[in-house]
């Protein structure tokens, strides 16, 4: 597998039986090898000898014990995941925001090395940060990544580790990240990237020097509405302390939504095909449209990062999320805006094969004060957009038909 194409492995990755199941071997009484990975829903195992289980208590590559420590099919998607992003190894978590939490705490932050961050991350993150981090003494500094002596001078207060998103949420602006590893490694900092946003289709932020990598694969790597999860691949070095969050803390991923997960990830690469061409097109209608103030899409040649962009996602697209800021409107006017909406599903997430329209202030970040979000450019006149496969030119439609409604 190391030699195939991405779009190759993402649908034959975790397709094998699991260290339990060696997929090469004849199955019992001469039975076929099933094409899709079963379920494995079960609470324990249990082994013929207690000298066996010992060695799986110590070694999770001996076998599983127990669902908190970990199944076999949240372990096949963490295999998937690993060799997508190209990492040692990952660990498979309830949700994305467990999964935040879990990295973070692997970086072993502390009262004197605390946690640097881009100011510009979800809504959801930021509140961990400065309602759960902070409140424990562990100094946190958020800071403006896309200004690299800023970057360098807070490391210089020695963080145990500097946290970023690839492509931020909902503003759309991108990480250096090989420049930002080079930074934070100088510092002895980890550098851990929030790559929810791109998925590894776009970006592989370990090829450009990040220690972890996270997701919310409620997103794009489950890509159909249906579950619930997280995962985090790092390397080596950081995995025996995402093992045991993972065991301790119990936000273990369940089998049924690790099994949609994986069947999610068959079809990633024809998914964000589309999505990043839908949402390409719909940031060309909106640029010049007379209602729009300004569109957030690293794809448009006029957007600040750009030739970033074709650095870090070369030619396979620019996202399929995209935002953009009505002209001279107030909460009234998005609201009716959104309400009109016929296509796109108002819902507060991303990443689906359906198009999704969400309102920020109201939604990924209304635990920020009205002074905040404006501090990070999260204006009330914000919305932002993920595409899904459908025709571009129903998108586009529908969007325009929303703007002439909230007129």
């Amino acid at each position: 597998m190391d030699d195939w194409h991405f779009d190759t492995r993402s649908v034959h990755a975790g397709r094998n039986q699991g260290p339990l199941q060696d997929p090469n071997e004849p199955r019992p009484d001469g039975l076929g090898t099933p094409v899709v990975p079963g379920i494995q829903p079960s609470s324990a195992y249990y082994f013929d000898s207690l000298d066996s289980l010992d060695r799986a208590f110590d070694d999770p590559t001996k076998g599983f014990v127990y669902a908190r420590h970990g199944g076999q099919t949240g372990g096949l998607f963490g295999e998937a995941i690993a060799d997508l992003e190209g990492a040692d190894g990952a660990v498979a978590f309830s949700s994305g925001m467990a999964a935040v939490h879990a990295a973070l705490l692997a970086s072993e932050p502390s009262k004197p090395r605390g946690i640097l961050a881009s100011r510009d991350l979800y809504g959801a993150t930021q509140a961990l940060l400065t309602n759960l981090f902070a409140p424990q003494g562990i100094p946190i500094r958020l800071v403006d990544t896309t200004e690299l002596g800023a970057v360098r001078d807070a490391l210089g207060e020695g963080p145990r580790l500097l946290y970023v998103e690839t492509i931020s949420n909902p503003l759309m602006r991108l990480a250096d990240l090989a420049v930002l590893a080079d930074l934070a490694h100088g510092a002895g900092a980890h550098l851990i990237v929030d790559n929810t946003f791109a998925s590894p289709y776009l970006c592989r932020p370990i090829e450009h020097g990040a220690d972890a990598v996270v997701h919310s694969a409620t997103k794009y790597l489950g890509g159909h509405g249906d579950l619930t999860a997280g995962v985090v691949a790092a390397q080596a070095d950081l995995l025996p302390a995402l093992g045991l969050v993972s065991r301790l803390v119990g936000g273990t991923l369940g089998a049924f939504d690790a099994w949609l997960a994986l069947r999610g990830l068959r079809t990633l690469s024809l998914r964000l095909e589309r999505q990043c061409a839908n949402a390409l097109a719909l940031a060309r209608a909106l640029r010049d449209h007379p209602r729009i103030a300004r569109v957030h899409y690293p794809g448009l040649g006029d957007h600040a990062q750009h030739a970033l962009a074709r650095r870090l996602f070369a030619d396979r697209g620019f996202s399929g999320m995209l935002s953009f800021e009505l002209a001279g409107a107030e909460v009234r006017q998005v609201r009716a805006f959104m309400d009109a909406l016929n296509l796109l599903l108002p819902a507060p997430t991303m990443g689906d094969v359906y198009s999704l329209a969400l309102y920020p202030a109201q939604a990924s970040h209304r635990g920020l004060s009205p002074e905040q979000r404006a501090a990070l450019g999260i204006g009330d006149n914000l919305v932002r957009i993920s595409c899904g496969i459908e025709s571009p030119d129903d998108i586009i439609a529908d969007v325009l038909q929303a703007l002439d409604a909230a007129r």
